[in-house]
């Protein structure tokens, strides 16, 4: 006699861990439309119901997926922010802007994801934290160079939007193919240099 079909079984050691892999592979390939609990416990082979252990929904998926896209990002950020500090402050800016681009080069998808929910006003408070992480880098770092003399003195929060948008405006650009990343990643250099000193001549 036939055995009748059960649910498939809660198997993965950690099925959050697994659940935000699927989901950015999703997101890579498919666009954030194709987005689904259910599809992503399919994938995963574990029962529908599953998910909904770190889950509630899909917009919960979305939120842990933008907070874990901030997160590594942060660290690299966090990473390049801490070179020596015998470098300038140019080199050091540089090495930022290299890690930043580095992150939104290698996953696009996920960034545009990212910068949605940032702006979305139902997104958590850890999300909210994360986004401010991330320009806390930038703000150190200026903050730094201030204390130092090697920059003017202001706001160094005006001057991490102004810093922020200009980076953020070459990661655009290069996820829309306005722009070659190589190329862009080659010539990021100059573009720093060009930030820091503006247009006037010297």
């Amino acid at each position: 006699m036939s055995r009748m079909p059960t649910s498939r079984p809660y198997h993965h050691g950690d099925l959050r861990a697994a659940l935000l892999k699927s989901a950015e592979r999703t997101l890579r390939d498919k666009g954030i439309g194709a987005l689904s609990l259910r599809e992503l416990a399919r994938d995963l082979g574990v029962s529908h119901a599953a998910p909904g252990r770190h889950f509630k929904d899909k917009r919960a998926l979305i939120d842990a997926l933008a907070l874990d896209g901030y997160e590594r990002m942060n660290q690299s950020l966090t990473t390049a922010a801490a070179e020596p500090r015998d470098q300038s402050f140019e080199e050091r800016m540089t090495a930022l802007a290299r890690a930043y681009l580095g992150f939104a080069v290698d996953n696009p998808e996920l960034l545009e994801l990212m910068f949605a929910r940032k702006h979305d006003p139902d997104s958590s408070a850890q999300l909210t934290a994360a986004v401010d992480r991330s320009l806390g880098s930038i703000t150190r770092m200026i903050s730094d160079a201030q204390d130092r003399g090697e920059i003017v003195q202001g706001d160094p929060e005006r001057i991490t939007t102004v810093a922020a948008a200009s980076l953020h405006g070459l990661a655009a650009l290069i996820a829309s193919c306005a722009l070659d990343a190589e190329e862009t990643l080659a010539g990021l250099d100059e573009h720093v240099h060009l930030l820091l000193h503006g247009l006037e001549p010297r």
